[in-house]
């Protein structure tokens, strides 16, 4: 057994007024950081407001931010962090405040009832199946790993930043509208509202929101960039804008 010093962000209900406060907890092998806030619970502070789950990487509900960095708190193993300094844990900085590492997420899902939804056309076999090439398939199933931990949306700096929650749906939620815009079944067209209402240009591809993701989703690569790249073609292009008015 050996000891470390937890660095945690205390809050009064309602995000109100806040600091950090230090607990020394013991330690073992294997322990990850939400272990830790466990064990302070237990034996410090009962009343430290902490929101989890799973504690296996899947539910993502123990976002938390850890020596300044994004991350699940039960895939932060103790082993992993310099102990010989303070482990600060405080809770994502994009969403409002609820109490201690608890932050209201509740904007995401409203976000996501705002966008459209999977439209697939009509089966193209005999038996009412379909027929798709499993290159495609292949494509949009990395994508279904998001466990909408909101980390990536956490580091976003368009939300953390530059506050545009209200014009701007974040990298989560490109990703989902990428998991169906190149769905090989699906027949909608979501590019203009993307351009319009989701704002992507917003987003410089830092890839900051790949760095963090748990699932190792290549959210910049194979989701934003895609994305990008198929409103440019759409309604920058010289020869698509032609069409569009011929057609028009």
């Amino acid at each position: 057994m050996s000891q470390a010093t937890f660095r945690i962000w205390r809050s009064e209900p309602g995000g109100g007024a806040g600091a950090f406060k230090n607990y020394t907890t013991e330690i073992s092998e294997g322990m990850v950081v939400l272990d830790a806030v466990h064990k302070i619970q237990a034996e410090q502070a009962p009343d430290l407001a902490c929101r989890w789950n799973c504690k296996a990487g899947k539910c993502g509900s123990c976002s938390a931010e850890i020596n300044g960095k994004p991350r699940l708190m039960c895939m932060s193993r103790l082993n992993s962090i310099n102990l010989d300094e303070p482990v600060t844990v405080e809770p994502m900085r994009t969403f409002p405040l609820i109490k201690d590492l608890v932050t209201d997420v509740s904007w995401n899902f409203r976000t996501k009832k705002g966008l459209k939804k999977f439209k697939p056309r009509k089966p193209d076999a005999p038996d009412g199946t379909w027929r798709m090439a499993q290159q495609d398939i292949d494509r949009v199933q990395e994508f279904r790993k998001c466990i909408e931990c909101f980390l990536c949306q956490d580091v976003c700096h368009v939300l953390r930043d530059h506050d545009k929650h209200e014009e701007f749906i974040g990298p989560r939620f490109f990703v989902y509208a990428a998991a169906l815009e190149m769905h090989p079944l699906d027949t909608d067209d979501r590019l203009a509202d993307l351009k319009d209402k989701s704002n992507i240009g917003y987003c410089n591809i830092t890839k900051c929101c790949t760095t963090v993701c748990p699932e190792h989703i290549h959210i910049t690569d194979n989701a934003i960039i895609p994305l990008k790249e198929r409103v440019v073609d759409s309604f920058y292009d010289p020869v698509s804008r032609l069409l569009r008015m011929i057609s028009g």
